[in-house]
């Protein structure tokens, strides 16, 4: 299967590249990246930036980058009719439903978080909240590196719609981003830290006045992430348009 990376300046654009290069089934045929240090390292292909991309010749797109990327992403990618796996976070509302709009012409599958394990925490927690009712209150508190841009990230996002499925609300109605004041009830509260080099620690916590549930996930290596990313790809091989999740190709 031949792949083109997005984002290949990035974290987990260099360790998807980088782990491609060492396996088989699988080439490394792109590389889609910003700036002056484009092919500063050896990816075997000559990195270039969006616009000068070739998808003519790729089986999939493999995209973690920024947003401001989506819309070429999104047109080159359509054009070629080539399947896109993403996990590029926050997405503004327009890039959102741009995303809706190219997976009618080719399959995308959108993830927040490629890990297996989180993807199954997200699960449970929706089967939690759905069991357990307004009594109890949900927060989801992560906490990653000091150099993480977005915050809530993706994933506490992802794991806070799965609560809210499970209790059959709209998340932005019940969100809750500040603590001052008392808690409503129904709130989905959420806290965020930042420092030192932490991969990605994910909780989802269900409090009721006499017990206490916590689901929880954390990353030890980014290799999680490489490792759903080219699995999410080889499993959208042939499959219709439409846009996928990484709960469907886990059959959750």
């Amino acid at each position: 299967m031949k792949i083109i990376v997005s984002g290949i300046n990035g974290r987990m654009g260099g360790e998807i590249a980088r782990t491609l290069l060492a396996q088989s089934g699988m080439e490394l045929i792109g590389a889609i990246g910003h700036g002056d240090s484009l092919n500063s390292k050896d990816w075997g292909v000559k990195a270039t930036v969006i616009d000068e991309a070739d998808f003519s010749k790729a089986d999939a797109v493999i995209d973690f980058t920024l947003p401001a990327a989506m819309p070429a992403l999104l047109e080159k990618a359509t054009q070629a009719k080539v399947a896109l796996v993403t996990g590029t976070t926050g997405l503004s509302a327009e890039l959102q439903s741009q995303v809706v709009r190219a997976s009618k012409q080719i399959p995308i599958l959108q993830s927040f978080n490629m890990s297996l394990g989180v993807n199954l925490l997200a699960a449970l927690a929706e089967q939690a909240s759905a069991r357990l009712g307004e009594e109890f209150d949900i927060e989801i508190n992560e906490l990653h590196h000091r150099h993480k841009k977005d915050a809530p990230s993706g994933t506490a996002l992802l794991l806070g719609e799965a609560a809210a499925k499970g209790r059959g609300v709209d998340l932005k109605e019940v969100s809750a981003m500040d603590r001052n004041g008392e808690r409503k009830i129904g709130d989905i509260g959420f806290s965020v830290q930042r420092g030192g080099g932490v991969i990605g620690d994910h909780s989802v916590m269900l409090m009721g006045e006499h017990d206490r549930i916590e689901l929880t996930h954390r990353a030890q290596s980014r290799q999680i992430y490489v490792d759903g990313a080219l699995k999410a790809a080889s499993w959208l091989q042939g499959k219709p348009a439409s846009l996928y999740s990484m709960r469907d190709m886990l059959g959750l």
